[in-house]
């Protein structure tokens, strides 16, 4: 054994105490503005289903129009496989997952909407049954894991109406039982920080009002126009809007359609693979890292109806534009229509089954400390052990095969994903 060797040092502890002392309020910004991934299950899509005509059977609806465009369009796992690009591998697993999803659970988060697509004559009384119904659902356990509304904006011509169907919306589910866990509100068409501040205060007076948690109610901003990524003063207007919605702000959501006519894009070229939506739902990327924001990818509003080859052809362009927003860490996006469900599905599926055992045998190989041909870091294990989690979460992986290649349980795959701020450098060095 060889000599220990001695450790000296020129600084005495005061300058490190001095240094810690003035960094404290920058530690305690990081830590408030950055706490990191909720931990919460973020469902893979957002289906929008208009206020008067939301039903007691919608998501069951949805789910059965889903299976019967697949019997008609797709009945067996080679016809899949072949209109998507699917290897044979993977063609059985995702066919029977995908069938197996449609009918257990077709919906992950439904928007009951009371804005752009809503065409009701009594938005009172929609948004009152809008409330008796998702209350019932909880209850009956027929709930989506995530339900809610969207409501009209905060610009001065719909602003009132906007208001007072959230108030009539919440004041239904305290009647009914209470807010549910899965309770999603989502804001539309803000451009400027201010309305952010202004459905907040809404949010407030209502907690106040019935004895509420402070914070309980959170909500999705959406970003349908320029003005919402770059202010007039150059700074990224969304970043701003995260700060004045004071710790509520659970989503991002970018709103292909609008944002692309914001923008003058003509509207043969409006879809969220054009170079504008890739600009914008960057800086919102960006904006919300390590807010524990979620960022939603929008929709397509190219329909899998008719005959089976425009079905394959809108099925092969949405499963395109799914994988694309997958590889982007975009890991939500908007169905607008049940023939959507099947390629949501699908290329969410495949997308973790393909690296469900590169992402496993690298982890498993950073936590036994073994060297392969990739070296990762830390932050790289916090990815592969959120992949594995993310799949594990839609049903795409079963906790068993993930355990058995990996070696983890649930609960370690978890610390290995949401590790406390400073982890990974601690580990790191």
């Amino acid at each position: 054994m060889g000599q220990q060797e001695k450790v000296t040092t020129s600084l005495v502890g005061a300058v490190s105490e001095d240094i810690s002392a003035s960094l404290a309020p920058v530690d305690a910004e990081l830590a408030r503005r950055y706490p990191g991934d909720p931990g919460t299950r973020q469902p893979v899509h957002t289906v929008y289903v208009p206020g008067d005509a939301f039903d007691a059977g919608t998501i069951r609806s949805w789910g059965d129009q889903a299976l019967a465009a697949l019997d008609e369009h797709a009945p067996d796992a080679a016809t899949l496989a072949r209109v998507l690009g699917l290897s044979e591998e993977l063609a059985e697993p995702v066919h029977t997952r995908v069938r197996a999803k449609l009918e257990r659970e077709p919906v992950e988060d439904l928007r009951v909407d009371f804005e752009d697509g809503y065409h009701g004559r009594d938005e009172d009384a929609d948004a009152a049954r809008a409330a008796r119904l998702i209350s019932e659902a909880y209850e009956e356990g027929t709930a989506a894991p995530y339900m809610g509304i969207r409501v009209k904006c905060m610009e001065a011509a719909v602003r009132d109406r906007g208001i007072r169907t959230t108030d009539i919306f919440l004041t239904g589910l305290m009647e009914h039982g209470g807010l549910p866990d899965g309770l999603v509100l989502t804001l539309p068409k803000v451009t400027y920080p201010e309305q952010v501040t202004a459905f907040v205060r809404l949010l407030e007076a209502f907690e106040k009002a019935h004895g509420l948690d402070a914070g309980r109610i959170g909500f999705e901003i959406q970003i349908e126009t320029s003005q919402a990524i770059l202010a007039a003063d150059g700074t990224a207007t969304v970043a701003r809007m995260l700060d004045a919605a004071e710790g509520r702000a659970t989503g991002l959501h970018y709103g292909t359609f609008d944002y692309s006519a914001c923008l003058g894009v003509s509207a043969a070229y409006q879809a969220s693979d054009h170079p504008a939506a890739d600009h914008a739902k960057a800086v919102m990327q960006v904006a919300a890292a390590g807010t524990g924001v979620r960022v939603s990818d929008g929709s397509t509003n190219v329909l899998p109806v008719g005959t089976t080859d425009h079905v394959h052809e809108a099925w092969r362009l949405h499963y395109g534009l799914t994988r694309r927003a997958l590889a982007r860490a975009y890991y939500q996006g908007w169905d607008m229509h049940p023939g959507h469900l099947p390629t949501r599905y699908a290329a969410v599926f495949a997308f973790y089954r393909e690296g469900m055992a590169a992402a496993a045998a690298r982890l498993a190989a950073y936590v036994a400390r073994t060297e392969g041909d990739i070296m990762d870091e830390p932050a790289t294990a916090k990815a592969l052990s959120g992949y594995l989690l993310r799949g594990l979460d839609c049903g795409a992986l079963d906790g068993d095969e993930v355990a058995g290649l990996t070696g983890l349980t649930r609960a370690e795959l978890d610390g290995f994903a949401r590790p406390r701020r400073g982890d990974l450098t601690a580990t790191a060095q």
